[in-house]
């Protein structure tokens, strides 16, 4: 069945591919364009012309993701053309990569900010409309970096992807009764280049201390050992396959977490624990019913 999708984060590669991906299996997409200047800044008009020809529906719309009345009000007008909204895939994310203490507060709320407060956000605004329908699913692309082993300068964005993993299984729990389905899709560990291509610190001066002191040789070492491990890494192409997979599964039958990629960090097995010990937890207080999504039609 069609369905009615918002993605965020359309300008990085798992969300153009996803995007894409969606378009083309016959569903209607929007993707966020900045109102503040009206251009094509996630690139989507290749893969809007192209999902078009397969007879896809990529739509853009404007919105600004830090104004909570812009998110309320593109909301208000998706669903005033479709009369619904299905699935939020929550893809927003910026990287930073450097020592933790080298970022300024600033840095970090900025980064909190993208990666956790936007799909806050566009949660507030949306979910009203899922509960009303009694059915919905939001889809939160996290990271291996959330729970698995901790490679060094990459604090900050681990941090940030830990609290988005928290924050989804929060929404898991107290929307199941509402017929709204929570998958946290978690792909392995970017390839380097990513690392080397992010936000820096600010602070210079405490960098460049980590830089020429005993830790002068993580960066090289660990991203050197990433590199050999990249390799064997899923695309994008393939966990935008994964997203739609998901999407098009029948509504009770989703997956809480779907990883994909090699776990050379431990997060899948560090991640099936946590959720295991997570179920335990709510049938000892009574809540087993909350694990599964409760189908209201």
């Amino acid at each position: 069945m069609r369905k009615v999708i918002i993605v965020t984060g359309a300008a990085n590669s798992i969300g153009r591919s996803t995007c894409k991906k969606l378009a083309q299996a016959g569903h209607t997409v929007y993707v966020s364009m900045r109102e503040t200047d009206g251009h094509d800044e996630h690139g989507v008009a290749g893969p809007e012309a192209e999902a078009g020809k397969h007879g896809g529906d990529l739509r853009t719309i404007a919105f600004d993701f830090s104004s909570e009345a812009s998110v309320n009000s593109a909301i208000d007008a998706i669903v005033a053309e479709n009369n619904r909204l299905d699935v939020i895939v929550h893809n927003a994310r910026q990287v930073l990569y450097g020592p933790v203490e080298a970022f300024t507060p600033d840095q970090l709320a900025e980064l909190y900010d993208t990666n956790v407060l936007n799909a806050q956000r566009l949660n507030r605004a949306a979910l009203p409309q899922l509960r009303k329908q009694g059915q919905g699913l939001l889809i939160w692309v996290s990271s291996s970096s959330a729970r698995g082993g901790s490679v060094p300068f990459l604090g900050a964005y681990a941090s940030s992807k830990a609290a988005l993993d928290a924050l989804a299984l929060g929404y898991a729990g107290e929307l199941a009764r509402w017929g709204v389905e929570t998958t946290i899709v978690v792909p392995s560990a970017l390839e380097p280049g990513h690392y080397i291509r992010s936000g820096r610190p600010l602070d210079t001066v405490r960098a460049e201390e980590y830089a020429d002191g005993p830790t002068a040789d993580l960066s090289e070492v660990a991203l050197s050992a990433l590199a050999q491990l990249s390799a064997k890494d899923r695309t994008p192409q393939d966990v935008a396959t994964a997203i739609a997979d998901v999407v098009d599964m029948p509504f009770g039958q989703r997956p809480l977490r779907a990883h994909f990629g090699p776990d050379d960090d431990g997060a899948a097995t560090v991640d099936a624990i946590a959720d295991s010990a997570r179920a335990e937890l709510l049938r000892r207080i009574g809540l087993e019913d909350i694990l599964k999504p409760t189908f209201i039609g």
